[in-house]
């Protein structure tokens, strides 16, 4: 790069953003260097989206200045943010799955022959060549729907770059992904970086940001609160930086389970997905599921709440037969299913925050004429806001206006509100920040304590050893191996060899 180190490519100063009712931004100032992997963290709702929005051009500024390499920019917009070369890739990358990787790398511009036709040989080998350059070797003839999401974000970076983009903004890359295709991006960032590129890495996953970023900026309710080396910090200092408290680290305490069977699983079988799978629930307990990606255990989990088939086999709910076909049958059943994918099948993006946190229980709200009793509601749902610490401008603010953070407390409140038997979480806390975690985390101990029945699928293991009473390994789709607290020795490092296929099957069933 051009640039003197001293330099930034982007600075930031004394931004202010006001929403109606909530002022997001207090003067914050923010800066980006040559060659810099920055990362951009804070609570959810701590402002870090809307900053980078008015970088990227999507909002305006109340006040404040924006310079690029040194010159100031008058009115930012997503035309001009691209012209100075700054870019944004999404947590949801946007792709027409139905093409091919070359035809969505170069969107509507194809080469094309002197005849007017599109050159494929010509359009396949310059995507080839644009993603060789950034040490990418794929077959761009494939499909988009059949790449990886880790795959997916590195095309959208490149593309990001093929474009002359110098800074590009990462919001929740890893949110998404598996975690052995985590790494497979950090590596390509790094890469990148060591070409001179900068980035502005904003997530909730601490531990991401020490592996990766070389400074750290914390947001606190819209103002900033410091800029720091990430070599001059440690984790608890960063988290007591971002929430202004020491917040612990969310331990279940240990207790009896002797509740009730809740659903009962014995030999199920769905070719190809997941065989001989035999487990129970029982009343007031938290199973942890984990395993590679495809290993079976979000299959299961989606096919119980009727979003995929669930196979062959027998399953009980208290003890009566269960098979649904649909998600509105599993939840009048008692079932209740946290995504993975909250933008796709958790929220109505376009409704309230009073309607999606409503919706799963209208029928509960209505009198007798059918009609919902509008206080009951209201009252319902400021409860969760409160008791989840949702933060919003108000019950009627559409759901997609807030942080990602608050719209998974959001999807937490509705299944909730459902008074489930069994819940089934994917991933609850992914996209979520630690004060967050900790509140949704004692929301489902609570639920506990009311005889629900709680499985959790993830692969962050710290966080199931912290809250399981059990933790169920799947490999190639059967269960491995069962870990039980107080009786076998739960840590990171033994359950991962478990999940990477190094423990022998459990010789007991597993009940």
């Amino acid at each position: 790069m051009s640039e003197p180190a001293s330099q930034p490519v982007v600075e930031m100063r004394d931004i202010v953003k006001t929403f109606p009712g909530v002022r997001a931004l207090a003067g914050v100032s923010f800066d980006v260097r040559p060659g810099e992997i920055h990362a951009l963290v804070g609570k959810n709702g701590a402002g870090k989206s809307t900053l980078m929005q008015i970088l990227n051009g999507l909002y305006p500024q109340d006040s404040g200045e924006i310079y690029v390499r040194g010159e100031k920019i008058e009115r930012m917009s997503t035309a001009r943010a691209k012209d100075v070369g700054i870019a944004l890739v999404a947590q949801h990358v946007k792709f027409v799955p139905g093409l091919s990787i070359a035809e969505n790398i170069f969107g509507g511009n194809l080469p094309q022959t002197a005849g007017g036709f599109v050159d494929w040989k010509r359009l396949n080998r310059e995507a080839t060549e644009r993603l060789r350059r950034f040490g990418l070797e794929i077959d761009v003839r494939r499909k988009m729907e059949t790449v990886s999401v880790a795959e997916r974000q590195m095309i959208e970076i490149a593309r990001a770059l093929f474009a002359d983009a110098s800074v590009v903004i990462l919001d929740e890359p890893t949110a998404p992904l598996p975690k052995h295709e985590v790494q497979m991006l950090f590596e390509f960032v790094r890469r990148l970086r060591a070409q001179g590129a900068s980035f502005i890495y904003i997530s909730h996953y601490l531990e991401e940001v020490f592996e990766l970023a070389d400074r750290v900026t914390v947001l606190r309710n819209g103002e900033l609160v410091g800029t720091v080396p990430t070599a001059e910090l440690t984790q608890p200092k960063l988290v007591k930086l971002i929430s202004g408290a020491d917040v612990e680290r969310f331990r279940r305490p240990p207790r009896e389970v002797g509740g009730e069977p809740v659903l009962e699983i014995v030999e199920l079988d769905r070719p190809g997905v997941y065989e001989d799978v035999t487990l129970t629930l029982h009343a007031g307990e938290v199973v942890g599921l984990t395993g590679l990606e495809g290993s079976g255990n979000g299959a299961l989990a989606r096919g119980l709440f009727g979003l995929e088939p669930m196979g062959d086999g027998r399953v009980t709910l208290a003890g009566k037969p269960y098979a649904v076909l649909s998600p509105s049958e599993a939840l009048s059943r008692g079932v209740a299913y946290l995504p993975r994918d909250r933008h796709g099948l958790g929220i109505v993006g376009i409704r309230s925050v009073r309607d999606n946190i409503s919706m799963s229980v209208l029928n509960r709200l209505a009198n007798a004429l059918g009609f919902i009793n509008v206080f009951r509601e209201r009252a319902m749902v400021q409860r969760f806001v409160e008791t989840l610490g949702i933060k919003t401008a108000g019950l009627t603010q559409p759901v997609e206006n807030l942080s990602g953070g608050n719209q998974q407390k959001v999807v937490v409140a509705k299944l909730v509100a459902t008074e489930p038997r069994a819940l089934l979480l994917d991933e609850p806390t992914q996209g979520v920040d630690v004060q967050a975690k900790v509140e949704i985390l004692r929301i489902v101990d609570d639920l506990t304590r009311r005889g629900v029945a709680v499985a959790i699928v993830s692969d962050e293991l710290s966080e199931l050893i912290d809250m399981c009473d059990r933790i169920l390994v799947f490999y190639r789709g059967r269960i491995v191996r069962e870990f039980q607290k107080g009786t076998d020795v739960m840590t990171p490092e033994r359950i991962l060899d478990a999940i990477e296929g190094g423990a022998e099957e459990v010789a007991h069933a597993v009940a």
